[in-house]
């Protein structure tokens, strides 16, 4: 009889040693791109280097209606900025600075991040330059108000620690990809932050740099993502593992109009699945203002297709919500 073989003991340094490795890395290659974006007399944000060519990424209730801001970044370099473009339905806008080679972050593919990551954030919080804390990713595909009142879908909520001066600051994973713009906390909650999912951010950079604003089409709803059974996404041929529930649909929406009611889950939109709140943002892009498209949808067990036709989204304007806090 051969003797079992005594378990290898596990030394909890090795992995505190690690995560500790992961962590400061990002800092090091993320934190040199997040700078400081100060609005005159009004409180301080945190903005991420994109482009070497001063393309900066915040939130769009840091610069508000400032055509102008002051940008600090990390070894006490000063640069004026000029803000090209505000998109408040995500809460992003574009800032230009009035220089160049600058260090810059990578946009990473949010679509591929799984609950309990390692999550870090990266920011100015209260005047604290490159402050550091980390955390996990809690949820994906939230819904959440944007400064307008208006929902902004593909959410990513994590843990890692936010305060005031953190909004447009980075979220990043271990690998130093920022994945997400830190946004907004819920007033007296305890690791309930949120953060702008990077494909939101490319979507919505290409929009301000191609056309001065994001253009949209416009259903009338809100949509939360939610896993779809295999048994189902067999019976309607499709491979996805998710499809987005609507809910408040506006009686004067286009989607109302159309016959589309509060529950319906939402598969499809013109042949092409509907996997997640982000992805149903993204298909509602000025191409489908005025065009008529099937939605597919399941409804009471069976599935209907039903033809919508999205009208132009109106104009926004900032005017935050009193039941979340943002984070100048």
């Amino acid at each position: 009889m051969t003797d079992t073989p005594a378990p290898i003991p596990f030394d909890d340094n090795v992995l505190t040693d690690a995560y500790s490795h992961a962590v400061a890395g990002v800092a090091d290659r993320v934190g040199p791109a997040v700078c400081a974006v100060g609005v005159g007399g009004r409180g301080q944000g945190s903005g991420v280097v994109i482009s070497q060519d001063g393309l900066i990424v915040t939130n769009a209730h840091v610069v508000a209606d400032s055509a102008s801001v002051d940008l600090g970044f990390p070894e006490a370099r000063r640069l004026s900025g000029r803000v090209i473009g505000i998109d408040p339905d995500t809460d992003l806008a574009l800032i230009k600075a009035a220089g160049d080679g600058l260090a810059t972050a990578n946009l990473g593919d949010s679509s591929r991040l799984r609950r309990g990551q390692i999550a870090i954030a990266i920011g100015n919080p209260l005047g604290f330059e490159s402050t550091v804390t980390a955390g996990v990713i809690s949820a994906l595909g939230r819904s959440l108000s944007a400064p307008t009142g208006r929902p902004m879908e593909d959410i990513i909520q994590t843990d890692a620690a936010l305060n005031p001066g953190n909004s447009g600051g980075a979220l990043a994973t271990s690998s130093g990809e920022v994945v997400g713009i830190n946004t907004a906390i819920i007033a007296g909650a305890q690791g309930l932050c949120f953060a702008i999912a990077s494909n939101t951010v490319r979507f919505v950079v290409s929009e301000i740099l191609q056309h001065g604003a994001v253009r949209r089409a416009f259903l009338g709803l809100s949509a939360d993502t939610v896993p779809l059974p295999r048994r189902i996404a067999s019976a309607a041929g499709i491979v996805s593992k998710s499809a987005v529930v609507l809910h408040a649909v506006s009686a004067d929406g286009a989607a109302a109009k159309a016959g589309l009611r509060d529950g319906d889950v939402l598969i499809e939109l013109a042949g092409k699945p509907v996997t997640d709140s982000g992805t149903l943002l993204r298909f509602l892009n000025a191409e489908a203002i005025g065009r008529t498209l099937t939605a597919r949808i399941l409804r009471n067990g069976g599935f209907l297709e039903i033809d919508v036709t999205p009208s132009q989204r109106p104009a926004s304007r900032l005017e935050p919500p009193a039941q979340r806090r943002r984070m100048r």
